[in-house]
């Protein structure tokens, strides 16, 4: 494990829900920020973000079940419903009336739950803001590796999840990343060590696979996005082939009235980690627009 990667963890607790270990972290006084953080790594992904953002609010970050420093159980059944009971307890836990979200990657199908759930909530939205993750199914790209993992058997996924290389692991990663703010070796290396934290690149395949079961939750995710009173916005890094300008767009066809903030043309995947100061400008200025 990294320093820098020992540092996070150290600088974490842990909350037991439904008898799973949840790492959490809590950043900041003021109001509250909830962080979903996307597949396959973990809310260190946001460590960039973090102190800006903990100037103004309490910033509650976590690890979702089989990723980052959360317990990995092999035959858990992980679903978009358990992560939400997850944010849920949390909010329980640290008396969260009240919150904005932000949400990256797989984290936004678990703010799409939580909106769908919105009137069973332990907590209110203040506003929700997505950024580069796959909210509409038809114009998602998942990466071949994404594929190969996650469509396979299971016993072959398994097989291949525990066989499969760092530089096979890397190589869809960097591609993922904009041409001119590629990860560095150090981050590279923080990765590898938060997804083989607790064994988790053997169970890897089956988180993966939340990605393909998204499309039974379409109708009713969609609905809940168009009917809520919670201000939304897309945050879109455009170069990510993933989910970045054709999201984009595809989100403005489904709601024109909610706000798209397009970073720099180079920006891919993780605008988070390739450009944090412009994350924070243009989710500042969402949250001013609303107020």
């Amino acid at each position: 494990m990294t320093q820098r990667i020992q540092k996070w963890l150290n600088g974490g607790k842990y909350l037991e829900v439904d008898g799973l270990q949840i790492f959490y972290q809590v950043h900041g006084h003021g109001p509250d920020l909830l962080l979903l953080h996307g597949y396959p790594y973990n809310s260190y992904d946001f460590h960039l973000v973090v102190p800006e953002l903990a100037r103004s609010h309490r910033v509650v970050l976590f690890d979702f079940p089989g990723m980052g420093f959360s317990d990995k159980p092999r035959q858990h059944e992980y679903t978009f419903a358990g992560y939400a009971k997850v944010v849920n307890a949390l909010a329980r836990h640290l008396e969260i009336r009240e919150a904005d979200i932000l949400a990256h990657d797989l984290g936004v199908s678990v703010a799409q739950e939580l909106l769908a759930q919105q009137s069973e909530s332990s907590f209110k939205f203040r506003s929700v803001a997505f950024m580069n993750g796959g909210l509409f199914t038809d114009v998602y790209r998942p990466r071949l590796i994404q594929r190969v993992l996650s469509q396979s058997p299971d016993w072959l996924g398994a097989f291949l999840s525990q066989r499969i290389g760092r530089k096979a692991v890397e190589r869809p990663v960097v591609s993922l990343f904009g041409r001119d703010t590629k990860p560095s070796a150090e981050l590279l290396d923080d990765f590898w060590s938060i997804l083989n934290f607790k064994e988790g690149k053997a169970i890897a395949y089956r988180i993966g696979r939340l990605v393909f079961e998204k499309e039974k939750h379409q109708q009713r995710w969609h609905q809940a996005m168009r009917e809520t009173k919670t201000p939304l916005c897309y945050i879109c890094g455009p170069a990510d082939p993933n989910s970045g300008r054709h999201m984009a767009e595809r989100y403005r066809q489904h709601l024109p009235q909610s706000p798209v903030y397009f970073l720099s043309d180079t920006i891919g995947h993780w605008p988070q980690l390739e450009a944090p100061e412009e994350v924070l400008q243009q989710l500042g200025e969402f949250w001013r627009r609303f107020r």
